[in-house]
């Protein structure tokens, strides 16, 4: 039976894996508008509850720390690196869930198997985001440092919501709010104006409720409640599955490199999440 942590971060995951097949009619829009837009959209899900937001400066700023911060050094990680290196150094954060988990979080022990599922899981993030292709250049440098900082903030953030005190799942919302808010200030300080079509209207309000909202509540969900080694290993399903709703979308096709990258993710998947007491060795 699946675990209710594991159900949240699946369900955080699955959204997620929908942000490239949804933000396909957005490309054209500036980055910082279609974050700021969508992260304020994804706010109003917890509207109803909106005296939930008020809580402690603390919680406020590392709020905004992992959604705002996050999102701030990886777009300026993509103008200044090729996308495909961006993205896959990006997909470093579940990694360092995992290596991370006993750093931050006191009691937390890491298995070998769980060193092994991340790097299992992160092998097959490489090939599936860089098609088998990959080469590092000298002369995007400062790139590909802010994008290794945008995957250090999201796990650090992701781990550091479990050391803060008790804070209600609908502040989230508030988060959200602030830190879209701050996008579109960064909007108006460096990218042009912008008028979105409705097509493109009606896919930021998709991504504002999916992978731009709501799975940040799912999110919270699943590292309050779950176990961050096994939740850090299963999180690589996430390039996985939005390859392959490209594919069922027709964007995208299936080849050796993607098989490949689908055993070694789902491999390491299996692997760290399995509980503590089914590996009797370290």
């Amino acid at each position: 039976m699946i675990s209710r942590p594991i159900a949240f971060a699946g369900g955080a995951i699955l959204l997620w894996a929908s942000l490239a097949t949804l933000g396909a009619q957005t490309r054209s829009l500036p980055p910082f508008f279609v974050v700021g837009i969508c992260l304020l959209i994804g706010s109003l899900l917890s509207i109803r509850r909106y005296r939930d937001w008020k809580v402690p400066p603390r919680t406020l700023l590392v709020g905004v720390y992992g959604l705002f911060g996050y999102h701030f050094l990886l777009f300026f990680a993509f103008r200044h690196a090729p996308a495909m290196e961006a993205n896959l150094l990006n997909y470093l954060w579940p990694l360092l869930i995992v290596m991370l988990s006993p750093i931050l979080l006191p009691g937390t022990v890491l298995h070998g198997r769980h060193i092994l599922a991340g790097i299992l899981g992160f092998c097959g993030a490489a090939l599936i985001v860089s098609g088998g292709k990959f080469a590092l250049s000298g002369a995007h440098l400062g790139g590909y440092l802010l994008a290794i900082a945008a995957a250090i903030v999201w796990s650090t953030f992701s781990l550091l919501t479990r050391r803060l005190p008790s804070f209600p799942n609908s502040a989230v919302g508030g988060f959200c709010l602030l830190s879209g808010l701050l996008s579109l200030l960064c909007h108006s300080l460096f990218e042009p104006s912008v008028a979105p079509s409705q097509t493109q209207w009606l896919s930021l309000i998709l991504l504002g409720i999916g992978p731009m909202g709501g799975a940040f509540f799912l999110w919270d969900r699943a590292l309050k409640e779950g176990d961050p080694r096994q939740i850090g290993s299963l999180s690589y399903a996430t390039p996985l599955l939005s390859t392959l709703l490209l594919i069922g979308s027709g964007q995208g096709q299936l080849n050796a490199v993607a098989a490949s990258a689908i055993v070694l993710i789902l491999g390491g998947a299996l692997l760290g999440s399995l509980p503590s007491r089914a590996v009797s060795t370290a």
